[in-house]
């Protein structure tokens, strides 16, 4: 019996939240909801066009960062976008 071990990988995800005042407070349960993974996270109100456009640092493994960006991309009037690195390094020297 071979034990796969899952490498964690450090990434931005990108999201655009097109109706704030819909969208914005399911977008943050499921932040909350996988906050052990979230290592920053920057959002900015762009209230002339009703946007918010957040950039999140995740440290996870490939299926908990897909899980979180899977259910957030199920969220109405949101668009994610992630990039990680292939890098898995988790510093150990």
């Amino acid at each position: 019996m071979t034990e796969t071990i899952s490498k964690k990988r450090l990434g931005v995800i990108a999201i655009v939240i097109k109706d704030r005042n819909e969208s914005y407070t399911a977008v943050n349960d499921i932040l909350h909801l996988y906050g052990k993974i979230v290592v920053g996270r920057m959002g900015i109100p762009y209230k002339d066009r009703n946007l918010s456009i957040m950039a999140i640092i995740v440290d996870g493994t490939t299926d908990e960062i897909g899980a979180m960006t899977g259910k957030l991309g199920r969220v109405r009037d949101v668009e994610v976008k992630s990039m990680l690195t292939d890098k898995d390094d988790q510093g150990d020297d």
